[in-house]
């Protein structure tokens, strides 16, 4: 009579990395999930959970950080449409007032994930999780600079080396569409720069084409993993700057139906069909 109790825990052997990295992998698409609901404290908890089974993964800090990140430009009133296609609000002299603890956690988060992530490229320099992660972490410290701090200057530095590991990443692997938000962020933002100065600001694979940039982020919210609702959220923001409400309230539809704890989106959403009609 054969072993049935043996080859069940054969196969039991077999099986449960594989289904162990499958519940990890959900566990970090939660995360990105609660973040895009922004239930902040559901994120935190699912990355908390991740970091404890996977400490030297670089990823999970840098969506950490990037809880602290939206936290506060939700807390502050920054996301909302107004400010974003406002350069004037965007670039003035006075800071936020950030919250002093959440800035704490906010710096130690992508330390942690830049550390980690430096430590998976000097071993691998084609790590492309650690690349991405690099993408992130210097993605929000942008964020954090020019709209939290308002040291726009300033926040070209990590802008640029975002850009450096997207293009890195793009070249080992064209369809890591991921990567294509941080690329299409930057051609677009070059392109929305004064021309004079464009002479002062240059980005690798970046000429400053506008219509290059919207293409990346549509690639990103079409085909992404991660990104694809951020994509989505930056589209929106571009349309509403371009003057294409339509197309705005169309992606902010689609987010609200798919992020409905998000406050936000309803509240924009609402805005705009009370401006120009409901569809």
């Amino acid at each position: 009579m054969p072993n049935v109790s043996g080859r069940w825990c054969l196969l039991a052997l077999i099986l449960a990395p594989r289904l162990c990295a499958a519940a990890d992998a959900t566990l970090l698409d939660n995360a990105f999930a609660d973040l895009y609901n922004f239930n902040f404290p559901a994120a935190q908890q699912a990355v908390d959970t991740y970091i404890a089974a996977h400490p030297q993964e670089p990823l999970p800090y840098s969506v950490r950080a990037s809880g602290y990140l939206f936290y506060e430009l939700d807390r502050l009133g920054i996301l909302e449409s107004e400010f974003l296609i406002d350069d004037k609000r965007i670039v003035a002299k006075k800071a936020s007032a950030p919250d002093p603890a959440v800035r704490a956690k906010f710096l130690k988060a992508v330390e942690e994930a830049q550390a980690r992530a430096d430590a998976a490229l000097e071993a691998d320099p084609n790590d492309k999780m650690a690349l991405l992660s690099m993408c992130i972490s210097q993605g929000v410290t942008t964020d954090y600079m020019a709209l939290v701090e308002k040291h726009q200057i300033l926040s070209l530095a990590p802008a640029k080396r975002s850009n450096n590991y997207a293009q890195r990443l793009l070249k080992l692997d064209p369809k890591f569409y991921d990567a294509y938000l941080a690329a299409g962020f930057s051609e677009y933002m070059v392109g929305s720069l004064p021309f004079f100065l464009r002479w002062f600001v240059h980005f690798d694979n970046v000429s400053g084409d506008k219509k290059t940039g919207i293409s990346n982020l549509e690639l990103v919210a079409s085909e992404g993993h991660y990104l694809k609702p951020f994509a989505k959220i930056l589209l929106g923001i571009v349309a509403l700057r371009e003057k294409r409400p339509r197309d705005a309230q169309k992606l902010l539809q689609e987010l609200a139906r798919n992020y409905p704890q998000n406050p936000l989106f309803r509240k924009e959403l609402d805005k705009l069909n009370e401006r120009i009609g409901a569809d």
